[in-house]
């Protein structure tokens, strides 16, 4: 070959190089890139934990709360309502439908499916959108058990895919995949509807249809299995339009896939959508102020974790029956919408469980719950710790004597304190026993100081009441600082009925939790705080307090025992009573204010009225068909001879009160109404209508708490007029 042709060769073969190159490059990028991504890909799966490393997210369940009875009382408000089932109460169609729209080869791949993948990224690229994804069934469980945060990107597409085969080695086979479709059908959302998130397929179903997964249709199957992808998009509630396309698209892909003919989809997509709301299902609550207290009783025991984590099934004490009762006897006492409200809680004395907790009103008006956090003004119903504090210190409340009089006293510790009645109409000298039937504040002042103040405390505390209470003298006629719930007062004449031993009030008896494990809460916690013959020989002096005293509106017939408690100028009224079968204190007021109840149904209300009343009808009902007697003690009082400051024992006064005779009762004169606030009785008095308002507690020195000082008039010293502190 010449130099010339060699040369022109060179010349040809400079030409072709460029183009060479151009089409080399791009593939050597390509190339480059795929290795690049395989590295990726390698990187981010070897980074990932295996599977049998990480722990599955416990999505937990919506608790649920039970009655005495074993009906259900409500859920657990949560975020998220999510009641798990089985396969067996997943129907075929919600099965079927599932796997059509959301993984067509579900039983087919091995947890990946890559032909899926590929088909949705074409899908996406000539629509320039995001319109289909490739995630199969057991991604989206893994997505939803085992990594938090999902973001969405291509590292948590391969972490998905690397646990998702995990996940299908470790369930391998045809009972492996119905696991998984199980587990997903349980964990999957369904949208979000008055706030609350239906989890799993039995949520939506309750939420959609009003019914139990097992007893969907295949049109109601299709609607559901429609909804996980886009729930707001398809929300029937909110887009019935959008939800019915859905629907029928599923059908459609059932038909396809072979789930159902042709002919039954297309009938099925000829439905309505058929919705019937069921969320309140989640929401409504029977009881729900005592629904309150159990929750908050829960949070006590095991903290919020474990509340708010849910799947507990939680067994209560209350008995249905009972709250209907409580409240009927409301209702029949005080129908109007102007009358005060009222408070009734039941307690059985031998378990301290909860019977009833039950109040006028309703939750939607008012959230707070006067039976178990009302703190009002006792009354004279305190009067029943300064006469149990008598008996254990051996006073015999038959021969102890002291005299009906104003009294103007200067109390060592404590400081001046008058007290008087409420007409100024004195009895003379009358044992402690007569001074319980008739009420009289001035005996009672007199005996609370010599028994101590402290020790009044101390056997208020013993017996049951929980709020703290300063030891003021006042405290023994019912003028206290904090004031007392319902609650602990029904709490604290139960010690009574159960013959001196106290049992701490259980609401709750049993906590199922979602590992099969049981706690029992249910075991009484008894301890004995009095003796026996103590709290026999107070019973004795309470039953005759509802046989003539001022309880008399309150006997029903058969066995009972109790005390009325009226507070200054009527703005709160008690009645405290038991059985021998069952304690419960009736509280009658207006909640938020201390309004006079001077004329309500043309009376005054005091004790012996409406909370009587109440008392009467509800334990008439709750105690129908048992009517036991209370039973005699055993043990032989201790009464030891009592000499205090201000007791006269032994001694009787030249007065018109006969201290050794029974009390009677003048007769009315009048229509012979027997309504508190009618004043038409010869002496001016009637003890088994009139409750003696307590009076003002002394002006003493509080607490030093700064090194010295005394503390103003009204800081803490109580107040025995019955204020509302509480």
């Amino acid at each position: 070959m010449t130099y010339r042709q060699r040369k022109a060769r060179r010349k040809r073969g400079a030409r072709r190089n460029p183009a060479l190159l151009i089409i080399l490059v791009p593939l050597l990028i390509v190339g480059v890139a795929l290795v690049s991504a395989i590295g990726y890909v390698i990187a981010i799966a070897a980074d990932t934990p295996p599977l049998s490393e990480l722990k599955p997210r416990d999505e937990g369940a919506t608790s649920v709360v039970y009655a005495a009875d074993g009906s259900r009382l409500g859920y657990v408000r949560s975020d998220e309502i999510r009641t798990p089932v089985s396969w067996s109460d997943m129907p075929p169609a919600a099965r079927e439908a599932t796997i059509a729209i959301e993984d067509e080869r579900f039983y087919e791949h091995e947890g990946v499916d890559y032909s899926a993948i590929i088909r949705a990224g074409v899908k996406n690229l000539e629509s320039g959108d995001t319109v289909q994804g490739g995630s199969t069934i057991t991604q989206q469980l893994v997505r939803a058990l085992y990594i938090e945060d999902p973001q969405r990107n291509f590292e948590r597409k391969i972490r998905e895919a690397k646990l998702a085969q995990e996940l299908e080695d470790e369930h391998p086979g045809r009972a492996g995949k119905n696991w998984i479709l199980r587990e997903y059908l349980n964990s999957v959302p369904y949208g979000t509807n008055y706030g609350r998130t239906a989890i799993g397929i039995e949520a939506a179903a309750q939420t959609y249809f009003s019914k139990h997964a097992k007893n969907l249709t295949p049109a109601e199957s299709a609607l559901l299995a429609g909804l996980p992808q886009a729930p707001s998009e398809y929300n029937p509630f909110r887009n019935p339009t959008a939800a019915l396309e859905r629907r029928n698209e599923v059908l459609q892909k059932m038909a396809d896939n072979g789930f159902i003919t042709v002919p039954e989809a297309e009938a099925a997509a000829a439905e309505p959508l058929g919705l019937d709301a069921g969320i309140r299902r989640y929401t409504t609550r029977r009881e729900p102020y005592f629904f309150d207290y159990v929750e908050e009783q829960l949070i006590e025991e095991y903290g919020v974790g474990v509340y708010r984590r849910g799947g507990l099934k939680i067994h209560t004490t209350i008995d249905p029956e009972l709250q209907d009762a409580g409240r009927a006897a409301i209702r029949g006492t005080l129908p109007y919408s102007t009358d005060p409200s009222s408070a009734i809680v039941a307690i059985d004395p031998a378990n301290g469980y909860i019977k009833a907790m039950a109040s006028s009103g309703t939750y939607q008006d008012r959230k707070f719950n006067l039976a178990a956090q009302g703190h009002r003004q006792p009354g004279s119903s305190f009067k029943t710790f300064v006469l149990v504090t008598a008996l254990r210190q051996g006073v015999d409340p038959d021969s102890t004597t002291y005299t009906s009089k104003p009294l103007d006293l200067v109390v060592p510790e404590y400081g001046p304190w008058k007290v008087s009645t409420y007409d100024d109409s004195y009895g003379g000298n009358m044992s402690v026993t007569q001074a319980t039937l008739r009420s009289d504040n001035t005996v009672y002042a007199q005996l609370d100081i010599d028994l101590g103040p402290k020790n009044v405390r101390e056997t208020a505390e013993m017996m049951g009441i929980t709020t703290p209470l300063d030891a003021l003298p006042a405290e023994g006629l019912g003028g206290l600082r904090l004031g007392v719930s319902p609650l602990e007062m029904a709490d604290a004449y139960a010690t009574l009925a159960s013959y001196g031993i106290h049992n701490d009030p259980i609401a709750i008896t049993k906590v199922e939790f979602p590992d099969g494990k049981t706690d029992d809460l249910g075991e009484p916690k008894r301890k004995r705080v009095l003796p026996e013959w103590v709290a026999y020989e107070a019973t004795k002096i309470l039953n005759q307090n509802v046989l003539s005293g001022t309880g008399t509106a309150a006997n029903f017939g058969c066995d009972a025992a109790g005390k009325t408690g009226t507070t200054d100028n009527f703005t709160d009224a008690w009645f405290v009573g038991f059985t021998p079968n069952l304690a419960a204190s009736v509280w009658v007021g207006y909640p938020d204010a201390r309004v006079e109840m001077t004329s309500v149904h043309g009376i005054s209300v005091a004790g012996g009225t409406f909370p009587a009343q109440i008392w009467h009808s509800f334990v008439s009902t709750a105690d129908a068909g048992q009517c036991e007697s209370f039973p005699v003690s055993t043990e032989t009082p201790e009464f030891t001879p009592f000499y205090g400051q201000y007791a006269s024992t032994g001694t009787s006064s030249d007065t018109t009160y006969d201290s050794t005779s029974t009390y009677t009762a003048p007769a009315p004169t009048g229509t012979g109404d027997n309504s508190a606030g009618n004043e038409n009785y010869n002496g001016g008095y009637d003890p088994r209508l009139y409750e003696s308002p307590p009076q003002d507690a002394p002006q003493t020195p509080g607490p030093d708490t700064d090194g010295g000082g005394v503390a103003p008039p009204g800081n803490g010293q109580g107040n025995a007029n019955g204020h509302d502190k509480g």
